[in-house]
């Protein structure tokens, strides 16, 4: 959870990154998929270089100076658009040298999202994330190698990638993988997290929808367009079979969560009895 100061130089920073994809300021010879594996491979290493780090979010350091740092350091290493956006995004104001760091990771991964967005592969982006997560979370021994931090990030991200390899889009793979090597949690929340952002990318919300059966394609679209009508924008479903659930189903959208699962309302009704 970004601080209030950070959230305005993330959305500062995500103005000037549209900017810059859409044309306006880039060289055309610049993609969105480059600048957003520059800008990972950039959030990677500030992260790992704390002198570095603190000099980019040092507020008592004048912006320019801060921007000054950014054109010294990666002149020749990365892309005119990468460095421009890097630039600005040290020039504002955050509240602490980690909301920088994950604001550039951010920032990455909304530009690999824009690349699938612009070719189309949004949605294909979407579910494999949202699938890949499935997977992991239905793994005990899986997650549990890709989150064991006694194993170097090489050997974690290796086993991902050996598991995917093929099986889904670059992009996919590409943000997958950061996040595998970056976060802090689970490996099956953080592909979770990226599946919701690539709906968000694409003015959509996500629906998680655990049912106690197969919901048939009418049942799908008639619950897609009640939650659509609730929160007044389109929404994904994933959806996930529990037969604990007896029958019904249980929502969650964000943080809300609507439990209309026959196990549910058994667990109502026996609160009330006692």
């Amino acid at each position: 959870m970004y601080a209030a100061s950070s959230r305005e130089a993330l959305e500062g920073a995500r103005v000037e990154l549209e900017t810059v994809l859409r044309g306006t300021s880039a060289s055309s010879d610049t993609d969105a998929v480059t600048v957003g594996e520059e800008l990972l491979s950039v959030s990677d290493a500030v992260s790992g270089d704390r002198s570095l780090r603190i000099a980019l979010a040092d507020s008592s350091t004048a912006p320019d100076t801060r921007a000054a740092v950014v054109d010294k350091v990666l002149t020749g290493k990365v892309s005119d658009a990468t460095r421009s956006i890097v630039s600005s995004t040290a020039a504002r104001a955050w509240s602490s040298d980690a909301d920088l760091v994950e604001g550039l990771r951010r920032l990455g991964r909304e530009a690999l999202l824009l690349a699938a967005k612009d070719a189309g592969k949004s949605d294909a982006v979407e579910d494999e994330l949202f699938r890949l997560a499935r997977v992991i979370k239905g793994d005990t021994a899986l997650e549990q190698a890709l989150s064991d931090r006694a194993r170097s990030t090489a050997d974690r991200t290796a086993l991902l990638r050996k598991l995917i390899d093929g099986k889904v889009d670059t992009i996919t793979e590409r943000l997958a993988v950061n996040a595998v090597a970056t976060t802090e949690e689970l490996p099956g929340d953080a592909v979770d997290e990226l599946s919701q952002l690539a709906a968000a990318s694409n003015g959509r919300k996500v629906a998680y929808v655990t049912s106690a059966g197969e919901l048939s394609s009418d049942q799908r679209n008639a619950l897609a367009a009640k939650l659509t009508e609730i929160y007044s924008a389109p929404v994904t479903l994933h959806v996930d079979i529990d037969p604990e659930l007896l029958g019904g189903v249980v929502v969650r959208v964000g943080d809300e969560r609507i439990d209309g699962s026959i196990s549910g309302k058994i667990a109502t009704l026996r609160r009330g009895l006692r």
